[in-house]
């Protein structure tokens, strides 16, 4: 549970970066803002239970609704925070995406408030890349990497799953969190 909540806490950070951007294009709905509150509450040291759960896929609900590809990869990376609380343990390349997809899409969403410039997203992958601890570089490593795919959200998390494992000849982290975190706390890059 330790590992999932620093899985989770990366996840939320990133979606939490881009949610206003989904709640400009469609004010009134609160079913991203849930997913990222739900997945706060296991972050911060709460069970997972159902709430993730319905929170993710009212998240994922309102993404397929989204007027816009920004404002869906916006909740489509909130309700990827509220489920990563149930990434799976099986060495699966899929799984890659529940811990990496919301950085992609943050990337992304940035390239396009930017004119479709890249070395936005670039420089977006790099503060993800910065943001990884080694507890969450050693959870990435147990599953196959990331395929190529033919998105731009595809080759983006590609690109930081290939940085991410380039770097994991770190040391050993400790399994376990520092301790839970609240929000408010670590938002620098």
């Amino acid at each position: 549970m330790d590992e999932l909540r620093v899985v989770a806490r990366y996840v939320v950070r990133h979606a939490e970066d881009v949610l206003p951007v989904f709640e400009q294009a469609v004010p009134g709905d609160p079913r991203p803002r849930a997913a990222i509150d739900a997945a706060w509450v296991f972050v911060n040291g709460a069970a997972r239970t159902k709430l993730q759960r319905v929170a993710s896929l009212d998240a994922h609900r309102a993404a397929r609704a989204a007027p816009s590809e920004a404002a869906r990869l916006a909740a489509r990376s909130a309700g990827d925070a509220a489920s990563a609380a149930y990434t799976h343990p099986l060495a699966q390349a899929g799984q890659v995406g529940h811990i990496l997809r919301a950085c992609a899409s943050a990337a992304r969403i940035g390239e396009m408030e930017a004119g479709g410039d890249p070395a936005v997203g670039a420089a977006l992958l790099e503060r993800s890349r910065q943001r990884a601890t080694p507890v969450l570089v050693d959870v990435l490593c147990r599953y196959p990497p990331a395929a190529d795919g033919g998105s731009r959200v595809a080759r983006l998390m590609s690109a930081l799953d290939r940085s991410l494992r380039r770097g994991a000849d770190r040391p050993p982290a400790p399994t376990a969190a520092s301790g839970p975190e609240t929000r408010g706390k670590e938002r620098t890059p």
